[in-house]
């Protein structure tokens, strides 16, 4: 157990009395928590402190380790460049577990590296660690916007390099909780604010790790934290490891949630394997949904898997129904893999010759071609969930008043331009937003005069 201790701590720089000028006093009971870690992790000596934050380099689809001999920062932005940090890195950590990232195809390393200079995120943990104790060196990475699996995986590999190079580490986990927390806050307020601190803190002060993959990703945008990777991160750090966790603190006074909670692993224990359980009980439950599908699920996770596997399209297999044979529609095939979506291409009207050739050809599209993502891998397709929406006339609107996120979808035009939503969409809950994010899609600016037309879909798990 090279991992000798985690702890889960906020980052706001308010608490540094230089930066809060008072102010800090708000927080006092995250402060004497903050200053009883830093204390902690001085007894323990640690050779290397391992920082995940929110707010160092970030990519949609890739880990990013800081690289390099030194590290560097201050408060500059906050207005005191005085209070600053010159630390080293861990070159040798650093450079191992991008070889193990290297050896297992996984998205993590020190490429693509934009911002030497530490972030507050990293330097505020610092700021205390650093009155306590000063002889160790440092790993900072970075968050990503891959599914939640991975930023477990992430953290079990970050173990392992820490295990194989015996190297005794602590992982600081730095992330806020909610930002909505209260009506006067700098965020505003939102209803699943209050509900994330909530679940968190029982989730981690009680070391409920697995606990950790059902928070959806649409109630964490709508809470908007910026922890809860970092968390996870460190949860995979402590895979298979019975730990002892203490809730030292929680705060949300300034309209943003602040919790603190140390994890001492105690041993090995085979129960706590959360991301193997997770993945086999994802298995199960993909599998039964599978065994439901309609034909029109069915053509398309045919074609999809098909065309990842040989790089050919399929040819129309003798099963499809005469229904899906003799109609013709516009059709959206929708692929999502642990909960994220990982591809969505259609036609918004009839382009092909059937609906069953509308199918199998977006099919293809959405897991090769949608420019969001890169294409679908065969090890991604037992995890892939396949929806498909078939669509019906559009019809044009007088007003935003005859609109309904849940109901209809919405194609909105400006001249040549044109973007579409489908409707029932997670986190979409306004015309407005169904509004905005056509435009973003069509590339149309927020003042451009528009045509709004509205169209209903049949959608098929």
């Amino acid at each position: 157990m090279s991992i000798v201790a985690a702890f889960m701590v906020p980052h706001p720089p308010m608490i540094v009395p230089q930066i809060g000028g008072g102010r800090q006093r708000q927080i006092q009971a995250t402060i004497d928590a903050y200053e009883k870690v830093a204390e902690e992790i001085a007894a323990l000596a640690p050779e290397t402190i391992l920082i995940s934050s929110p707010h160092s380099v970030m990519y949609a689809d890739y880990f990013h380790v800081s690289p390099g001999v030194k590290a560097k920062g201050s408060f500059a932005e906050f207005g005191v460049p005085e209070v600053n940090f010159h630390l080293e890195y861990d070159e040798e950590f650093v450079d191992a577990v991008s070889a193990r990232a290297a050896e297992r195809n996984f998205p993590a390393g020190t490429l693509g590296e934009r911002k030497r200079e530490l972030d507050h995120g990293t330097m505020v943990p610092l700021w205390f660690i650093l009155k306590k104790y000063k002889d160790f060196k440092l790993v900072r990475t970075g968050l990503s916007g891959l599914d939640l699996t991975k930023h477990y995986e992430f953290g079990k590999m970050l173990a392992e390099t820490a295990d194989a190079l015996d190297r005794r580490v602590v992982y600081v986990a730095s992330g806020d909780l909610s930002h909505k927390l209260q009506t006067y806050g700098p965020y505003g307020f939102a209803e699943e604010g209050p509900v994330y601190d909530r679940r968190i803190m029982e989730t981690c002060g009680n070391a409920r790790f697995g606990e950790l993959f059902d928070f959806d990703e649409t109630f964490l945008e709508k809470a908007a934290e910026c922890g809860h990777r970092s968390f996870v991160i460190m949860a995979g750090a402590l895979d298979g490891l019975s730990v002892k966790a203490t809730q030292y603190s929680h705060e949300d006074v300034t309209g943003v949630g602040y919790g603190i909670c140390s994890f001492y692993p105690q041993g090995v224990d085979d129960s706590r394997h959360f991301l193997a359980q997770r993945l086999q009980s994802e298995s199960q439950k993909l599998e039964e949904k599978r065994n439901q599908s309609d034909a029109y699920v069915r053509l398309a996770r045919a074609s999809a898997e098909h065309f990842v596997k040989t790089g050919r399209l399929l040819k129309m297999p003798d099963w499809v129904p005469k229904e899906l044979l003799e109609a013709k529609a516009g059709a959206f095939v929708s692929v999502h893999e642990h909960g994220k979506l990982r591809g969505c291409i259609g036609t918004i009207s009839p382009v092909r010759a059937s609906l069953a050739e509308e199918i199998l050809r977006n099919a293809v599209s959405a897991v090769s071609e949608d420019p969001r993502f890169d294409p679908v891998e065969e090890e991604e397709l037992p995890w892939l969930e396949i929806s498909v929406d078939v669509l019906g006339e559009a019809e044009p609107v007088e007003s935003e008043a005859q609109l309904d996120p849940k109901k209809y979808g919405v194609i909105v035009q400006s001249g040549m331009r044109r973007g579409l939503l489908l409707p029932d969409l997670d986190g979409v809950d306004t015309v407005s937003q169904q509004i905005a994010i056509c435009r973003q899609k069509g590339g149309i600016s927020a003042n451009a005069p528009v045509k709004l037309y509205r169209f209903e879909v049949i959608r098929h798990y």
